[in-house]
């Protein structure tokens, strides 16, 4: 045969074909008809062997059949239990993290409120520091603490406190207590970087950890109002305190109310009761060593006191007399130093009422 031959209308049906368009001869013949050929176009096994079928199943290896029990969707995902456990594993990531979520925002709505609470209770029990400039404390916090200890334990909860006027108090305990306890209280605005200097150095002298060194507006804040234990909240109370015993009340004032209220003695408060029960005269009759004597026990004075053999206790004294010689300026801020009742000697004191109080 010399010309290719064409179909006129559609092929016989193959798996997987549609209709095929007449494809137009060579010759440009749109009717798809060569006289030439005939019905003998359909029975050549070898006609058009170039094209092949469209479609069918002698298609590659590469397309391999498009349905089937082992094909998977083109987007990767799985179906059958495989994939429900993973959409259940995905949930449940999901309603982890809201319920951390919630638990978070309930703990920062739990802690907000918590301080909330704690301001205005501060706000409200906040003690009136300009009020001391005129009336003296009814009570002090360290006072309150040892009466519930004491009744606590089953004990009588009396304790000597007696409150005088500044002026009734003698000068040589003034000195005394400001050699031993704050060597800058007239020069300072409440803190003092010196006593916390010779903190550190009585510290490695006496080779025992440091004590507080905190001044005396720092320990009358503490003794009118706050207590012993160490906190954040408690050194910022202190602090603010602090600033305002100095803000409203004179150096004069301050003093004043220390040597009224800090502890002498276990359940001796204020320098009256401590010089009537350890040397039975009033505080405006103790001479210069019995001021210093009396000062001396104010680290601890659980343990220290004019009745006490302690050798550091002793050493104490001496060098509160020995610091009052070199603080020039006390004569002009606190007073000369005086001769005291002379030849008197502390009375026996009564063990139980210098013990300190059982703890539990």
């Amino acid at each position: 045969m010399n010309d290719e031959p064409t179909a006129e209308g559609p092929l016989p049906d193959a798996p997987g074909n549609g209709e095929v368009e007449p494809r137009e001869s060579e010759s440009g013949d749109a009717s798809g008809e060569d006289p030439g050929t005939g019905e003998n176009q359909l029975d050549a096994p070898s006609s058009a062997p170039d094209e092949g079928p469209t479609e069918g199943p002698d298609e590659g290896p590469d397309d391999g059949p498009k349905d089937g029990p082992d094909e998977e969707p083109g987007d990767g995902t799985k179906d059958g239990p495989e994939a429900g456990l993973e959409d259940e594993s995905a949930v449940g990531s999901e309603d982890g993290r809201a319920e951390w979520l919630r638990r978070l925002r309930l703990a920062g709505i739990a802690v907000a409120a918590a301080l909330v609470i704690w301001l205005v209770w501060t706000w409200v029990t906040w003690p009136d520091v300009a009020s001391l400039r005129t009336i003296n404390p009814e009570e002090t916090a360290f006072i309150v603490m040892y009466r519930e200890a004491r009744r606590d334990a089953g004990r009588s909860d009396h304790v000597a406190w007696t409150p005088v006027p500044y002026d009734r108090i003698s000068s040589n305990l003034k000195r005394a207590v400001i050699a031993s306890e704050d060597t800058e209280f007239f020069f300072h605005d409440g803190f003092s970087s010196h006593e916390l200097r010779e903190a550190l150095k009585k510290a490695i002298r006496e080779r025992e950890a440091p004590r507080g060194a905190s001044t005396i507006t720092q320990q009358l804040a503490k003794n009118l109002w706050l207590t012993p234990r160490r906190s954040l909240t408690r050194k910022l109370r202190e602090g603010i305190l602090t600033k305002q015993l100095e803000k409203d009340l004179s150096k004069q004032r301050i003093l004043d109310l220390y040597l009224n209220v800090v502890e002498f003695g276990p359940g001796i408060y204020g320098a009256e009761a401590a010089a009537q029960h350890y040397f039975g005269i009033p505080a405006s009759g103790l001479s210069p060593r019995q001021g210093a004597m009396l000062a001396a026990g104010l680290p601890r004075p659980g343990s220290w006191n004019p009745s006490s053999e302690s050798e550091s206790y002793g050493r104490n004294v001496d060098r509160i007399l020995a610091v009052e010689r070199q603080l020039g300026y006390l004569d002009r801020y606190v007073g000369p130093e005086a001769p005291g009742l002379i030849r008197v000697a502390p009375p026996d004191i009564e063990p139980e009422r210098v013990v300190p109080p059982e703890e539990d």
